[in-house]
């Protein structure tokens, strides 16, 4: 526990509201263009955003169930290929380009589907069944990492099941409190919420990836609402209040309670919404929805401002309207990865160096053969910079800087070869003592260490190797010879993270300066993963993508200097990519999914207020 004396000397403004919350107090709807066909009670990629999302299914007047799937691109709507199955009132997941359709209801007096079907941008396709058929439910969550929640089966009216999807099958997670149907989601499978539903709910509950409990109610009760958002910032909007009309009513939840906002222009029900869990309840969308006597084809955008101009990240300051001190921090746990700008070219095993993403650059890499190519990022655009002098690439992240003073060690081609780049182009220098291939590294260009790596001749290596800006020495070997592993940190304080030894390993071992020591594993393996922290230490570090062998996979995981904790998934599994950043703001550029891709992610951890407790 702080104690208010010990900020004695700190600057604590007083406010009578959060800024974070008051910035979504100023939003509003607008709208945007219409759906080509118009229906209610489909479903969305629930993850989609303002600029890209699907909606599908969904009915005209009944008893017909539309098969229709169209997509936005930020201006129109598009139609493309339809579900398998035409039905309505069913769950839905994911992004424009990869997201699930579960479950609902098809024909009156048909049994309700556990069909399940996946979507990869350009078709759908049946994958395993639900083991519990339903209509009626909410869906959270990813394409690879889903949740389909509660729902309405005959004879049963409701039901508090839960079932989740881990890319392959469904299977049965916690259950709800209390039985519910159509009610609104929002999040991932890690933090998520389930809004009202009927017949007229106003109960919150919230999932923190083991268990379900009941938060703050919402201040109007309805069912058949639309939401987006995360497990701790959400949207809720529209719905039935029986015996009532539809409701234009709409609601944000900051984590703690919900805030009646601006209404939607027209009174609607059964619509479908959308948006990032990163966006939380400052950017969403809503499409379809009923008014009666019949289904619509409106579009509806959500924005709201995002100024935080009266409080620093850090800033202790004094909520005079909920009596209590807070701190504007950014949440680690709430990122989540969304799409950035392409490289010029496919590419993995690349070299990566930054300190700070969304910024910073890779080198070299894999493209059926080494390239010498070297881009830089500025968290819109990649931009081709000084190439190296030798092409090659390399199994593990061995690149240390900045975008104007960096250093890239080792190859593929077991070499020693070092290279300086001044901001402009790359200079040979001093080279390390061991010739090795996929070995690890951390620091800046004046102050770097190398580790473990491979010779095949040779075997593995556990020594290690620091660079003073002039000259290689070794130093302290760690305690398990592997390769393949993720560097992070700095020269005096740096991570060593999974790898191979004669299997893949979860081993994580740290650098104080002087010694390495086993610390945590990670929970999976990430051989040939993205890494971040570059720049930073061995107390704070992100992890993500990687492989255990036969399967990539997508996992993220955050290090806070004590324990790993699984954070929202990559949006597409990955092994061999780039990784530069911190454990807020980081990249993941290219890699090989198999087949290699130009792709780019973005970590971005968002704002909010903590409450904090004093005496």
């Amino acid at each position: 526990m702080s104690k208010y004396k010990e900020i004695k000397g700190f600057k604590v403004q007083t406010l009578s509201t959060d800024t974070a919350a008051s910035a979504v107090v100023g939003g509003t709807w607008a709208s945007a263009a219409s759906l080509n066909t118009a229906r209610a009670h489909g479903n969305s990629s629930n993850q989609g955003t303002t600029t890209n999302t699907i909606y599908f299914g969904g009915y005209p007047p009944a008893p017909s169930r539309l098969a229709i799937c169209e997509s936005w691109n930020g201006s129109a709507w598009t139609e493309v290929n339809d579900l398998n199955e035409g039905r309505s009132n069913l769950g839905g997941a994911g992004t424009y380009t990869a997201a699930l359709a579960f479950a609902g209801a098809t024909q009156p007096g048909q049994s309700h589907p556990v069909t399940t079907e996946s979507w990869n941008g350009s078709v759908w396709t049946e994958v395993n069944d639900l083991n519990s058929a339903r209509r009626e439910l909410a869906g959270a969550g990813l394409q690879t990492a889903a949740m389909a929640i509660g729902g309405n089966h005959a004879p049963s009216p409701k039901v508090a099941n839960v079932e989740f999807w881990n890319g392959t099958s469904w299977s049965e997670g916690a259950d709800l409190p209390t039985a519910t149907s159509n009610m609104a989601a929002s999040g991932l499978t890690t933090s998520a919420l389930s809004i009202d539903g009927s017949p007229t709910d106003v109960k919150t509950f919230q999932y923190n990836g083991s268990a379900w409990s009941e938060v703050a109610d919402t201040n109007t009760g309805r069912n058949n609402l639309g939401g987006s958002g995360s497990g701790t910032s959400a949207l809720a909007a529209g719905g039935l209040t029986p015996p009532g009309p539809a409701t234009a009513n709409t609601e944000a939840f900051d984590g703690t309670s919900w805030s009646e906002l601006s209404d939607l222009s027209t009174a609607m029900s059964a619509q479908s919404q959308s948006g990032a869990a990163a966006s939380g309840n400052t950017d969403a969308m809503m499409m379809g929805g009923h008014i009666p006597p019949s289904g619509t084809t409106a579009t509806n955008e959500w924005t709201a401002p995002s100024d935080f101009s009266k409080i620093n990240l850090g800033q202790v300051y004094y909520n005079s309207g909920s009596n209590a001190f807070k701190v504007t921090e950014l949440s680690v746990p709430t990122s989540t990865w969304a799409s950035g700008a392409n490289l010029s070219s496919v590419r993995a095993q690349m070299f990566s160096y930054g300190a700070s993403g969304p910024t910073g650059a890779v080198v070299g890499g894999d493209n059926s053969g080494d390239v010498a190519l070297h881009e830089q990022y500025n968290g819109t655009a990649w931009t081709e910079a000084g190439d190296l002098g030798t092409a090659r690439g390399n199994e593990g992240r061995s690149g240390s800087g900045t975008q104007t003073a960096a250093l890239v060690y080792g190859s593929f081609s077991v070499t020693n070869i070092v290279e300086s780049y001044n901001g402009s182009s790359w200079t040979e220098t001093t080279e390390f003592n061991t010739p090795r291939r996929s070995a690890g590294g951390a620091g800046v260009q004046t102050a770097t260490i190398m580790f473990g790596g491979r010779n095949p001749p040779a075997g593995n290596y556990a020594l290690t190797e620091e660079y003073n800006g002039s000259s290689w020495t070794e130093v302290g070997d760690l305690n398990s010879a592997r390769y393949g592993g993720s560097g992070s940190g700095i020269s005096t304080s740096a991570l060593m993270i999974s790898g191979y030894t004669s299997t893949y390993v979860n081993l994580v071992e740290s650098y104080n300066g002087t010694s390495w020591s086993e610390k945590s594993e990670v929970n999976t393996i990430h051989y040939a993963a993205g890494a971040s922290s570059s720049g930073s230490n061995n107390t704070d570090s992100l992890v993500f993508g990687g492989t255990t062998g036969p399967t990539i996979q997508a996992t993220t995981e955050f290090w806070n200097g004590s324990s790993w904790t699984e954070l929202n998934d990559l949006s597409t599994a990955t092994n061999n990519p780039g990784g530069t950043g911190s454990s807020s703001s980081a990249i993941s550029a290219g890699g090989n999914t198999p087949p290699r891709v130009a792709t780019t992610q973005e970590w971005n951890a968002p704002e909010l207020n903590k409450t904090i407790t004093v005496s």
